[in-house]
C-alpha cells in the first residue's frame, strides 16, 4: 500500500511538469518556425493543380482554392468563419451538404498542414508528452495530439504524432491515424525547408505502411527507420508568398 501511495504521489507530482514541458516544446516550435506571424497574415501558394490563398486577421479567416473543372470552367471555393461557398464561373454553385462538408475539409486540411505547428495551440488540442526518441540518429521530442469533441471538427477522433528536434525545435516528422472511410496511417518526412518572410515552409514525403494495420501507430517512427513504410505521394507547396498584416 505504501509503495502504491508513493507511486501515486510521484505521478501527481510529475504530471504537471510533463504538461508544462509539452506546452513549452510546442511554444518553442511555433516561435522558431515564425508561425506566430500567420495569426495575422496573407499568404498564397500552389498545391498540385490548385492555387490557394490564406487570410487571417483577429481570429477571422478566409481560405480560397481556385482551380478548373474538366470543362475548363473556373471553380472557386471559399471557406470562412461563416461557412463554405463554391463558385463556378462567379455563380454560386448548388451542392449537397455532403459535398460541402467534403470540400470544406479538403480546403481546411491543406491549410492545416501548410502552416503547422501553429494550430497545436488551438483550444480543442490535447497535448501529451511522449518523451524523446531518435530518428536517423537525431534526438526528438515526441508529442502526441488528440482533440476534444467540442471544437475538434468532424475528424476529432484522429490522432497525431509530432517530432521536434531537441536542439533547434524544427518539426521534421509528423504522423496521423485517421478513421474516416477505411481509415489508415500516414507518416510525413519534411524536406526542402525554407524561410518565406520569416516563416518556415516545408514540403513532405508522404508515406504509409506497406502492410495495412501491420505497424503500431505509437511506434511508427521505428517502422520508418526499419523500411516498413512506402512512399505514397509528395506534398509540395510552390510559389509560396507570405505578407504580415496588422491587427485591425
Amino acid at each position: 500500500m505504501k509503495a502504491f501511495r508513493r507511486k501515486l504521489l510521484f505521478s501527481l507530482l510529475i504530471l504537471p511538469f510533463l504538461s508544462l514541458a509539452q506546452e513549452r516544446i510546442v511554444d518553442k516550435a511555433i516561435e522558431v518556425s515564425g508561425m506566430e506571424k500567420m495569426k495575422n497574415a496573407e499568404a498564397s501558394f500552389t498545391f498540385r493543380k490548385h492555387t490557394y490563398s490564406y487570410k487571417r486577421q483577429n481570429g477571422q479567416f478566409t481560405y480560397t482554392r481556385i482551380g478548373k473543372n474538366r470543362d475548363s470552367s473556373l471553380v472557386r471555393d471559399i471557406y470562412t468563419n461563416k461557412g463554405f461557398t463554391r463558385y463556378i464561373d462567379d455563380t454560386v454553385a448548388s451542392i449537397t451538404e455532403e459535398r460541402k462538408n467534403a470540400y470544406t475539409n479538403s480546403v481546411n486540411s491543406v491549410m492545416y498542414f501548410a502552416f503547422l505547428p501553429l494550430w497545436l495551440k488551438d483550444p480543442a488540442v490535447v497535448l501529451e508528452n511522449k518523451g524523446t526518441t531518435f530518428i536517423k540518429g537525431i534526438e526528438y521530442h515526441k508529442i502526441r495530439v488528440t482533440f476534444k469533441k467540442e471544437g475538434g471538427g468532424v475528424d476529432f477522433e484522429d490522432v497525431f504524432l509530432y517530432w521536434f528536434d531537441v536542439e533547434d525545435y524544427s518539426m521534421d516528422y509528423l504522423a496521423y491515424k485517421y478513421f474516416t472511410g477505411k481509415g489508415g496511417m500516414r507518416f510525413r518526412e519534411a524536406y526542402n525547408q525554407r524561410t518565406v518572410n520569416g516563416v518556415t515552409i516545408q514540403d513532405y514525403r508522404n508515406l504509409q505502411p506497406k502492410i495495412k494495420d501491420g505497424v503500431p501507430f505509437g511506434q511508427i517512427e521505428k517502422a520508418f527507420e526499419n523500411g516498413k513504410l512506402e512512399e505514397l505521394s509528395i506534398i509540395e507547396l510552390k510559389n509560396v508568398k507570405i505578407k504580415a498584416i496588422p491587427k485591425s
